[in-house]
């Protein structure tokens, strides 16, 4: 395994090798690997030649999955930038912290969302905006058509302007009127800052550097192994390349390897998503829970061509038996689940496909040690819960300008504490119990919101499940359980009593709600604690009155 390269080194491995393969394909049009070679040269140049950003800087990527992501981040590498990965569905408060703590000197935006950096751009320290339309990298007639159509038809890109703007058309024009220089990193240089822990607190960027993330693109292409086949794979990409799961599958691994992405740019539209697939033959699926079972749910999904899918990851947030075992029952392939963080780019553990055991998380990828231990930091022996560590070259450097933060996370040894609890059993897979802070104690017994979830989820008329702990006077915690029908005719008691059926007393919810969807980060992953910080607010709110 060769982790001491640079993502550039990976870069111009993949463009020598594979020129002519497909890489990324997005509303019918696709760009081959040789495509994004030049394409990404000429974003290079112009940052080298018409910005005053030098090797180090960082350049905030806010894009959805469209063609212009892969050729802005290569490009951005090559000038020796560091990407600061930013989520396009941002609130005006959260792009202005994280333009400020990266202390980002230029933005990438797409023309659709770019109304909400307009408002701030002016308090952070962001000197030039490059606004893209959805279409940019698309034929001529493809472009006008698709670009015309999002902004005066479907009336999707608001007005917004910036003193400091120029389209992504035009700085691509004058990067090609010079030539580029590819600044080559250290190892040990960041090259991504990802932002990880904003519904826990102010986001922090975790530094990942060259080594982890191609340390980690080689753990998780040994760990796949035959099932990526060097210029034969065909993934779907629904979770959005800005994510640290899918930028370390689709614009490493796959790319890597000559392999070919589908984008999808709006997963959440599952019709307009099952379309895209149809007539597709595709070999590899990345995605999680509710999205899987979203699909499962659109009646088309079914008589798409599963006949060359061996691959399904998921990550993210927990897999549900039910819905590995639909489907294993609907596609033929099984789903292999894992377990990473932002922390450590990210991919932690992984289920070999010829050996999946429902219900954990795997063993750990080439070159990762894991361990578990108790609230005083001592080593525990496999079978006991606790806090699960990590360690490995993919490993973050730290969080980016918060040495308190990084001292927290991690030690002297280098071993990451992820906030999980978790089980190594004797065979070395690991199941994640939950996370410690999602723990609920009740009348001192310790109770996981991933089994109750899992267990409730395997009802036929839940779509979606959800469990918090709430205060009780008796029992110190009480769990309260959201429920997503799958089937209107669902009630509050046949849920209890399936709950009563399948777990002991105290781990049956107390309380249960009812609602049409659940609050989701932008991956798709439930936020309990949005759902915990409601109940206290209600809570507050009867106390005072």
């Amino acid at each position: 395994m060769d982790i001491d390269r640079s993502i550039l080194d990976v870069f111009t491995g993949a463009c020598a090798k594979f020129s002519d393969r497909p890489a990324f394909t997005c509303l019918g049009q696709t760009l081959t690997i040789g495509e994004i070679d030049k394409l990404s040269a000429k974003f290079a140049s112009y940052l080298q030649n018409h910005t005053d950003l030098e090797p180090g800087d960082r350049i905030a990527v806010q894009l959805p999955n469209v063609l212009q992501y892969p050729v802005v981040v290569f490009g951005a590498l090559r000038a020796g930038l560091v990407v600061v990965n930013t989520n396009p569905l941002y609130t005006q408060r959260e792009l202005k912290h994280q333009l400020n703590d990266s202390g980002a000197k230029a933005l990438v935006v797409l023309a659709n969302i770019a109304d909400t950096a307009s408002q701030i751009v002016a308090e952070t320290g962001v000197k030039k905006v490059i606004v893209s339309e959805i279409a940019d990298l698309h034929s001529p007639v493809k472009r006008m058509l698709i670009n015309s159509v999002a902004k005066y038809i479907k009336k999707m890109v608001p007005d917004f302007s910036f003193a400091n703007e120029v389209s992504f058309r035009e700085a691509m024009s004058l990067g090609a009127k010079q030539p580029h220089q590819d600044v080559q990193r250290s190892p040990e240089d960041v090259a991504v800052l990802q932002y990880t822990g904003g519904t826990t607190g102010v986001a922090k960027g975790a530094m990942l550097t060259n080594r982890n993330l191609v340390a980690n693109m080689e753990q998780v292409r040994e760990a796949l192994g035959d099932s990526m086949k060097e210029g034969e794979e065909f993934y779907v990409a629904p979770l959005p390349l800005y994510h640290i799961y899918a930028f370390t599958i689709h614009c490493m691994c796959l790319f890597s390897t000559g392999s070919h992405s589908l984008l999808i740019p709006n997963p959440r539209d599952i019709p307009g998503f099952v379309k895209a697939l149809k007539g597709l033959r595709f070999t590899g699926f990345a995605g999680l829970n509710t999205l899987f079972n979203g699909l499962m749910r659109c009646p088309d999904f079914p008589e798409l061509d599963f006949s060359k899918l061996h691959t399904t990851c998921s990550g993210g947030m927990a897999l549900t038996r039910d819905t590995a075992k639909r489907w294993e029952q609907m596609t033929g392939c099984v789903v292999t689940e894992g377990y990473g963080m932002t922390e450590t780019s990210p991919v932690v553990s992984f289920n070999p496909a010829d050996a999946v055991q429902l219900g954990t998380v795997g063993i750990p990828v080439p070159g990762t040690e894991v361990k578990v231990i108790d609230e005083n930091g001592n080593d525990l022996p496999n079978n006991s819960p606790g806090e699960l560590c990590v360690r490995g070259p993919q490993v973050m450097k730290g969080y980016w300008q918060r040495p308190e933060a990084t001292a927290e996370a991690l030690d002297s040894e280098g071993w990451l504490r992820t906030g999980d609890m978790a089980v190594i059993q004797d065979d070395g897979y690991i199941k994640i119990v939950d996370r410690k802070k999602d723990m609920i104690i009740v009348s001192g017994f310790n109770v996981y919101p991933n089994e109750i979830e899992d267990v409730v989820s395997a009802h036929d008329k839940v779509a979606e499940a959800a469990a918090i702990g709430i205060p009780n006077e008796k029992s110190g915690e009480q769990v309260k359980l959201f429920v997503v029908k799958a089937d209107a005719s669902l009630t509050e008691e046949e849920v209890i009593a399936f709950c009563r059926e399948n777990m002991t007393a105290y781990k049956v919810p107390k309380q249960i709600e009812f609602r049409e969807d659940l609050p989701k980060t932008n991956v798709g992953k439930i936020l309990r604690r949005e759902l915990r910080d409601e109940e206290m607010k209600k809570i507050e709110s009867a106390v005072s009155a």
